[in-house]
């Protein structure tokens, strides 16, 4: 993640052609590392350097986007963009379930080398040369770094501890006042600096901001469901990494199918309009999948995935036009970088709450269908998947080691399905709040 803001900063040093190129060098040779690493903090490292690398290119893509074409192609060229983006999340899981099964882990890895070879060698001929500009790296703010790194760093660690430690835990609270700490003066010296490390005078362009407020709603969004439906699958459904996969394409096909739909439409009824026609569209899918029943399997799966498809490419595109294709040349690098680390920070921050939902609810569910048990509450054994006949002719009294080993799996699929249930109603409250952020935003574009 902190690689993301820095792409501004990197791209005006070395030039997006250079830029692109290193980064995909360094993601490939990772990758590799990755696959021939024998001990686990040697792909520790490898994985950090990787996400690195991959940071940098998400954002370098949209750049290219707005700093290469013509205004009248970037709908075009954001629909391709924004469509591979997001198509990622969604295939994974499948690639990575039939490379994992059929093959070994290390085949994960190994498969971005021959790709990232490809585009090595190809990319400088296919992008226009630039002027690099290795003088700014003498004016870097080495300081200014440190201190986004250390914020992102630890709001990362402190997200991920709060569900299993609480959000008020000495240790959160003290990641968090250092991460606030961290940003309040990295935000200062920003401002104040002649060569600031990110631009952030481009938040005072109100459709600018209302996008990234946007895009962090869709992150919640879009990388909540991706981590909610294996939880699910897996844990409830008792699925293995291919068949999660197999479930999950449906919306990647739906993403693909909206894409060229989403470019057509944003033409002929604006940015903004689509844009709230996608978060509701998010939100009535996002809440199709709050009412699903334990035995939920690809067929009750099948609508809500197809709608968060659809939605997910008409709440991507457009807005990514209204934060970015007002901008001028030099302000579109660091603004593509913001714009992404809010997508990044909001799925961050939704699996953080969607994990202290699911271990305070689970746990909140699960006394309750014991209590109820206990009680001799038939619908309870319905609920959990008990055959009624079974439950009414137990032997009297309370039950025995056996009785609770058999029925304690089946409580708690019972109430990890519940308290995703929940999770996925979290979700669609995000993204009605962004559909009213919606009403905040202007249709402004450059022409040409």
């Amino acid at each position: 993640m902190v690689a993301i803001p820095l792409t501004g900063l990197l791209t005006r040093v070395f030039s997006l052609r250079w830029l692109f190129v290193a980064a995909v060098v360094v993601f490939t040779a990772s990758s590799a590392g990755c696959a021939f690493s024998g001990k686990f903090a040697v792909l520790l490292v490898f994985r950090v350097v990787q996400g690195f690398a991959g940071g940098m290119l998400i954002p370098a893509v949209f750049s290219a986007v707005f700093l290469l074409f013509p205004p009248h192609r970037h709908a075009v060229a954001t629909t391709i963009g924004g469509a591979v983006a997001v198509l990622a999340p969604t295939v994974g899981p499948i690639a990575g379930g039939w490379i994992t099964d059929t093959y070994s882990w290390p085949w994960l890895f190994l498969v971005n080398v021959i790709p990232g070879l490809i585009v090595t060698a190809t990319t400088p001929f296919l992008l226009p040369r630039q002027v690099m500009r290795l003088s700014e790296l003498t004016k870097l703010d080495v300081v200014s770094i440190a201190l986004m790194a250390a914020a992102l760093a630890s709001f990362e660690i402190g997200l991920k501890e709060a569900p299993h430690n609480g959000w008020l835990s000495l240790r959160c609270v003290g990641l968090f006042v250092l991460s606030a700490v961290s940003i309040g003066i990295f935000i200062r010296r920003t401002l104040s600096a002649s060569h600031p490390v990110v631009d952030l005078a481009i938040l005072k362009r109100r459709s600018f901001a209302v996008s990234c407020a946007l895009s962090f709603c869709l992150g919640v969004g879009l990388y909540g469901s991706v981590y909610l439906m294996p939880v699910f699958l897996a844990f409830v459904r008792s699925h293995d990494a291919f068949e999660i996969g197999t479930i999950m394409l449906v919306t990647g096909v739906a993403q693909l199918v909206a894409a060229p739909f989403a470019a057509i439409l944003e033409s002929r009824i604006g940015a903004r309009m689509l844009t709230g026609i996608g978060f509701v569209l998010f939100a009535l899918g996002l809440g199709m999948s709050a009412f699903q029943p334990r035995v939920a399997d690809f067929d009750e799966m099948f609508w809500p995935q197809v709608v968060r498809g659809v939605a997910i490419m008409f709440c991507l595109l457009p807005p990514t036009r209204l934060a970015l294709g007002a901008l001028s040349e030099a302000e579109v690098p660091d603004a593509s970088g913001l714009f992404n680390l809010m997508r990044n920070l909001g799925g961050a921050i939704g699996i953080a709450l969607i994990d202290t939902i699911l271990y305070s609810r689970s746990m909140s569910y699960g006394e309750d269908f014991r209590v109820r048990l206990l009680a001799g509450d038939v619908t309870a054994a319905k609920a959990i998947g008990l055959s009624p006949g079974l439950f009414l002719n137990r032997p009297p009294g309370p039950p025995d080691q056996a009785t609770i080993s058999f029925v304690r799996p089946m409580v708690e699929r019972a109430a990890l399905a519940l308290s995703v249930n929940d999770a996925w109603a979290m979700l669609a409250l995000v993204a009605v709040a962004g559909l009213l952020l919606v009403f905040m935003a202007r249709n402004s574009r450059k022409t040409g």
